[in-house]
């Protein structure tokens, strides 16, 4: 029997799981039902429980993937009938007007974990960063001592995320999907890339989610860890083993690979490292990134 048979299984904490339900009167915004049929379908608790349960999960936070402000209403609703979901990333604009009321409501929930910002919906980071309310609302982010997720990962927003750290300098954020980032061909822009990210890696308030690891190639999706080793290899030695947090992408992910091929490429990847280490990717760091509620007595506690 190997060491890694022989000793007690880890507990995971998936730090990046979306919920909806095309069912709903109102319907989402996303998934669109044309564009991605495979996931137009409801994506929620007990279907994730049943997938990852299994495999060793025993708690997730919810990423909010709707504009919707009332949608953080209808997350933090689903996530109270189920212990599994330990915290969500709900969808606030710092800088709007009405922020300050509507962080105060949804903040009341011990579940609501932080917000969620960057390129998507239309929104730019690095506009906002030019309005003083914006700055104001993440300042306020940071001392309920919450949390920012980034999206979606690319050398402009990296930069970005310097420059954000530099005026919230005690704002924790979390940098979702980096593995999916594309670095620039330009051997200079590559460079810049580089150089801010390992800025960031010196700041101990950037987490790191390696997730999005799988790429499609031709057409083709690889399963082979080889592919995507020297990634994983640079990200960790950036962030090293203390800021690194798993998460799925469940359901999105789906698209790619199904989730027992999602957890096995980072579980293979971290094997070879000490079991202090995978306890830190797997669910330790996860605590120190987001906080979240220990709600069920399976789950891990510190």
């Amino acid at each position: 029997m190997s060491a890694l048979a022989a000793e007690p299984p880890i507990p995971i904490i998936d730090t990046h799981i979306h919920l909806f339900d095309p069912t709903r009167p109102q319907g989402v915004p996303w998934p669109d039902k044309v564009k991605q049929p495979s996931l137009y379908q409801p994506a929620l608790p007990a279907r994730y429980r049943k997938i990852a349960a299994p495999l060793g999960v025993k708690g997730a936070i919810e990423v909010e993937a709707s504009p919707w402000l009332e949608d953080n209403q209808w997350v933090l609703d689903v996530a109270a009938a189920d212990p599994i979901i330990v915290g969500t990333i709900g969808n606030l604009e710092p800088g709007a007007p009405d922020f300050p009321r509507q962080f105060e409501r949804f903040t009341k929930n011990p579940l609501f974990r932080g917000i969620r910002y960057g390129n998507l919906w239309d929104r730019s980071l690095a506009a906002g960063l030019e309005k003083p309310a914006f700055i104001a609302g993440l300042k306020r982010l940071a001392d309920a001592n919450l949390t920012l997720d980034t999206a979606n990962p690319n050398p402009d927003l990296i930069a970005t995320i310097v420059r954000l750290t530099d005026r919230v300098p005690n704002l924790r954020i979390v940098l979702d999907h980096l593995p999916s980032l594309v670095i620039p061909a330009d051997a200079a822009a590559a460079r810049d890339y580089r150089a801010h990210l390992a800025e960031l890696g010196r700041r101990s308030s950037v987490y790191v989610k390696l997730s999005a690891v799988y790429r499609r190639t031709n057409g083709e999706v690889p399963r082979d860890l080889a592919r995507y080793r020297a990634t994983l290899d640079e990200l960790v030695a950036v962030f090293g083993e203390d800021r690194v947090v798993y998460g799925s992408d469940w359901p999105n992910s789906d698209q790619l690979r199904p989730y027992p091929d999602i957890l096995a490429l980072v579980q293979e990847y971290f094997a070879s490292k000490p079991r202090a280490v995978r306890e830190k990717y797997f669910w330790k760091n996860s605590v120190a990134a987001y906080r979240w509620i220990h709600r069920d007595p399976s789950q891990p506690s510190a």
